[in-house]
């Protein structure tokens, strides 16, 4: 009877106050979101509803102790794109050429290798080479982009004399194997400290000494930090340490070939966990530009103590300890600083020969992070585990839009196409910054506000006919409940029943 009493403006009216209420729900939820990058139904859900049901959020909460000095300093303005030299690049000839050999595949791009080729030119030759023939043939040999052509004008240049340089790209491009490149860097250094002597003797005799000086400088420290990592290939860690604590001792002030990254990696392999915190105090600084070697070594180190007994069930039901909390947050920030590493170092994605250049906190660096730092996270226990259950956290904190950022400066939006020039994208799949998605409270709410105001639309053209469906609609909707109250009445005497309605 109820029913039947109602007319086609009531329900005009009901659609119309839920599609008015449920859009001001939405418009609500949107500007939220927009503000604080989370959904408000969730957060309140999550925060309150959940512990009065006795659940435990296992997410790390933001520590309010944090301080805002490394966020501040890190949203300065810097050169987006940037591209830098590879510190763990491998050797073309004894490596990238023997990939190409067995596979037929090219791992260096175009782009990247004449990268290489405007390195070169800047760190080896200067504008004097021209007065020694040597030199002169290697100032052209490293504009060549014919790679036999390189490595013939650098046997032209050892018939006139001991060249430094052309022992390099003979160590470099042809060389086969690490022992070969060994000897031929060895014979570089011998001719590379004769040169640097003789310069440094008369570097302030004018400007032209002083340009042959900077570079011979360059050349020595290319070549000895390409012995030391000969010698990490062959297996002589505690000699390539030594070799480059030795160098960034006698040239301090030569930050551009990121030597401190090959000793943190060499350091690991030897599991002297103590040394490498000591080298993390030293360039894990505001000042200094981070990297993903620097993120998630501190990362590493920090799970280390937590992980071999971490469970994600046991932390749900008691909260997150101190030491669990700290490895947590490290891990928040290196996911921030690059989020393509967790995806490698989970073994998700295929890793590939990394370039000889990368992008900080793009896909380039997390290939050239991961091909190298991956046997680390291996070897410590639980650490992978401990990435897995809680790496993509870190997007629930990351404001936005992703024009803010949190605790460092905003993820670069070129970041994806400079990755496409420095990675072989024939058979890989450049990897993009996860999008945030929007809430699900946020699509309920659009899907309710359209469905209801669709409805009030209909019952106003169509009254009558929506009234039948509306009816047929409930009544069908009703149908169970009114077949369990004739069971009801069936089963129990009328007087009984009786007295219960009226009660």
């Amino acid at each position: 009877m109820f029913l039947n009493t109602l007319t086609p403006k009531f329900y005009v009216a009901l659609t119309g106050t839920s599609s008015l209420i449920s859009g001001l729900i939405l418009i609500f939820e949107w500007w939220y979101f927009r503000k604080y990058g989370t959904s408000f139904i969730e957060q309140v859900s999550v925060s309150h509803l959940r512990p009065l049901l006795g659940g435990v959020d296992s997410s790390s909460p933001s520590n309010p102790n944090t301080s805002n000095g490394e966020a501040d300093s890190n949203r300065q303005s810097v050169s987006e794109c940037k591209v830098w030299r590879n510190p763990l690049n491998l050797f073309r000839g004894a490596e990238y050429n023997r990939y190409t050999w067995v596979t037929g595949r090219e791992p260096l791009t175009y782009y990247d290798m004449n990268l290489s080729a405007q390195d070169h030119q800047t760190f080896f030759t200067c504008d004097s080479d021209h007065l020694r023939p040597a030199d002169a043939i290697m100032q052209k040999a490293w504009r060549e982009r014919n790679p036999q052509a390189r490595i013939s004008a650098a046997h032209e240049a050892l018939e006139l004399e001991d060249c430094a340089t052309a022992y390099i790209l003979l160590a470099e491009e042809e060389a086969t194997t690490i022992m070969e490149a060994e000897r031929l860097f060895k014979q570089a250094l011998k001719a590379g400290e004769g040169c640097y002597r003789r310069s440094q003797q008369l570097q302030h005799h004018g400007t032209q000494y002083e340009a042959q000086h900077r570079r011979d400088t360059n050349v020595l420290v290319y070549i000895k930090r390409r012995l030391a990592m000969c010698s990490r290939k062959l297996g002589r860690t505690r000699e390539a340490v030594k070799m480059m604590r030795d160098l960034m001792k006698e040239f301090p002030l030569l930050s551009m070939f990121n030597i401190h990254e090959n000793l943190l990696e060499s350091l690991l392999e030897l599991q002297n966990y103590a040394d490498v915190q000591a080298v993390l105090a030293k360039y894990d600084d505001i000042s200094l530009p981070k990297s993903a070697t620097i993120c998630y070594t501190a990362a590493l180190l920090k799970a280390r103590a937590v992980s071999d007994k971490f469970s994600p069930e046991a932390a749900s039901r008691r909260g997150l300890s101190t030491a669990e909390m700290n490895a947590v947050e490290a891990i928040h920030r290196a996911v921030e600083f690059n989020p393509h590493v967790p995806k490698y170092l989970l073994e998700m994605k295929s890793l590939i020969l990394p370039p000889e250049h990368i992008l900080k906190r793009g896909d380039s660096e997390a290939i050239a992070y991961a091909f190298f730092h991956l046997q680390h996270w291996k070897r410590v226990e639980g650490a992978l585990n401990l990435l897995h259950c809680t790496w993509e956290g870190t997007f629930r904190m990351i404001p936005y839009p992703l024009e803010k950022g949190h605790l460092f400066y905003p993820y670069p939006i070129c970041t994806e196409t400079a990755d496409r020039e420095l990675l072989p994208t024939v058979f890989h799949e450049v990897s993009v910054y996860p999008k945030k998605e929007l809430p699900f409270f946020i699509l309920f709410t659009a899907g309710l506000c359209s469905f209801t105001a669709m409805l009030a639309l209909l019952t106003h053209q169509f009254p009558e006919l929506m009234g039948v469906f509306a009816k047929a609609f409930l009544s069908t909707l009703f149908a169970p409940l009114n077949f369990i109250m004739e069971k009801v009445e069936s089963i129990l005497p009328s007087s009984l029943w009786h007295q219960l309605t009226r009660i």
